[in-house]
């Protein structure tokens, strides 16, 4: 058995759809009545059935595709394996300026690449896999899901009914309506990771992470990148001096960039695809031996009969309350299918939400807020851009005056040490106190470093507070250190440190 975007059909895959659609699946016997009945087998439905029948309840979890959803299947897991493998391929190109010799008959071999890939894949599936979910206490019914009732659900003729729901289809690649370009064909982040030949050549669609992350790893492994994008710059969610960095990087390591400019048609020529691209001033022609779109990403709500639910939605996805509560009472929402943030570890925080909201509606702990969630999100470039909070152009749109703080990594002594300067830490507080609302950081291991700014806004703490962390030297965290520091230095004002001088001098 295959599925959409697990091609080849070799051992790895073969693994994988052993654990997340194994082939001689039946479904259970229904239950009388489900306390919670979870629609999707993601990450944000993954966990909600998991926690629910932690807690004792009769869980049912519905799956139409594959268990682990878009995280296991078609993005987090697959693409970090081969930007792993493309950061070694840009280390070995550049493993002179450590003093390395020889590395220059060192070769890529991509199709070993994308083997690594779909091995790592396929032992992470274990932990999504039907059988693992059944050990716990779930019922895993693979199939189409359709609600025909405010509190019941069908599934291949079999009637599931509940007292709670929890809705959590995520969602899919948006492909734009554009002339010859399904003719030329093309891959989406559902189907890159079936490739087994690098493609000479590459036009990337899009300038988001996905977009960022596979045009840098591609272009490490070989392929002559060329990247489009409608807007003015590269990641446009987040800090514009974010995107000026990797803007340098990328045209630095030789990716073609295009700015403000519009897919307007693919022609298909004997050999490849031309691309015809609107820009300033006219068009301009690009081929390419395969076409990445990565122009955002859509929800997946139509056909579950929410209508029948008296479930709201929209082509922005379900529409629910702060506490993920949908236009039914006893169905929640979570995870990419609700209009909010398009990240894993988003929908797990969401999804906790609901699972306690829908249990304990009457108790305290049942009153649970989105808006309260602190979501960090990271872009896995080299470097990486990590971001937590408010931006500079999110604060002026809500009238929120802010203070800002910055250091850059040439000034911190791992990054020099470790060759990678280029980036910078930004944080952002609330006028005049010492109240983070937000924070950047571009920096080799980003990701990584952002955690301690979240932890430091969701637990109330303040640049003080990270003064006075002792961090280890040397690291590229210690940046963050720098910060707190020129915080505390801000607060020195003339009037300030001529008391303390005059203090200090009457102790002489």
């Amino acid at each position: 058995m295959t599925a959409p975007g697990l091609l080849p059909a070799d051992e790895h895959n073969a693994a994988l759809l052993a654990h997340v659609r194994p082939p001689d699946w039946k479904n259970p016997s229904p239950e009388a009545l489900y306390d919670l009945v979870v629609v999707g087998g993601g990450t944000a439905g993954l966990v909600a059935a998991v926690g629910a029948a932690g807690l004792g309840g009769k869980v049912a979890l519905v799956e139409r595709n594959l268990l682990g959803g878009d995280c296991l299947n078609y993005g987090c897991v697959p693409s970090k394996a081969i930007l792993r493998a493309a950061r070694t391929a840009y280390d070995v190109q550049h493993a002179n300026e450590f003093g390395m010799r020889g590395t220059s008959a060192m070769t890529l071999d991509f199709p070993a690449v994308m083997a690594r890939m779909r091995r790592l894949r396929a032992d992470i599936g274990r932990h999504d896999s039907a059988q693992r979910l059944t050990s716990l206490g779930i019922d895993v019914f693979l199939g189409e899901a359709n609600f025909v009732a405010p509190q019941s659900i069908e599934v291949d003729g079999q009637t599931l009914p509940y007292k709670r729901c929890i809705i959590a289809t995520g969602g899919r690649p948006v492909v734009p309506d554009v002339p010859g370009l399904a003719e030329a064909g093309y891959v989406t982040n559902e189907s890159v990771f079936s490739l087994t030949e690098l493609p000479p050549r590459l036009a990337v669609i899009g300038g988001g992470p996905i977009g960022c992350e596979l045009a840098q790893a591609f272009h490490r492994f070989g392929s002559r990148v060329t990247l489009v994008q409608r807007g003015k710059r590269l990641l446009p969610k987040d800090e514009p001096e974010a995107a000026e960095v990797l803007d340098r990087q990328f045209r630095q390591e030789g990716i073609e960039l295009h700015y403000g400019a519009t897919l307007l048609r693919v022609e298909s020529m004997a050999t490849t695809p031309r691309l015809i691209v609107g820009v300033s001033g006219g068009e301009r022609t690009i081929e390419a031996d395969a076409i990445l779109v990565a122009v955002g990403r859509a929800p997946n709500v139509a056909g579950l009969g929410l209508e029948a639910a008296g479930v709201k939605y929209s082509h922005r996805g379900i529409e629910t309350n702060d506490h993920l509560q949908t236009t039914n009472p006893r169905v929640y929402a979570a995870g990419d299918c609700v209009d909010s943030y398009l990240f894993t570890h988003a929908a797990d925080a969401m999804t906790r939400i609901c699972t306690q909201n829908a249990f304990f509606s009457l108790g305290p702990f049942g009153r649970k807020r989105l808006s309260n969630l602190v979501i960090p999100w990271t872009t896995y470039t080299g470097p990486e851009v990590a971001h937590v909070g408010l931006t500079r152009e999110a604060a002026e749109q809500q009238g929120i005056a802010i203070d800002t703080y910055r250091e850059d990594l040439r000034r911190v002594d791992r990054a020099i040490l470790d060759g990678e300067t280029n980036g910078f830490a930004m944080i952002h507080c609330r006028r005049g106190t010492s109240r983070v609302v937000g924070c950047t950081l571009v920096a080799g291991h980003a990701g990584e470093m952002i955690g301690e700014i979240a932890l430091l806004m969701t637990s109330r703490l303040t640049m003080s507070d990270l003064a006075r962390t002792i961090h280890c030297y040397p690291t590229q965290v210690e940046v963050l250190k720098r910060l707190g520091d020129q915080y505390n230095k801000s607060r020195l004002t003339p009037r300030m440190a001529a008391l303390l001088k005059w203090v200090i001098a009457r102790r002489r």
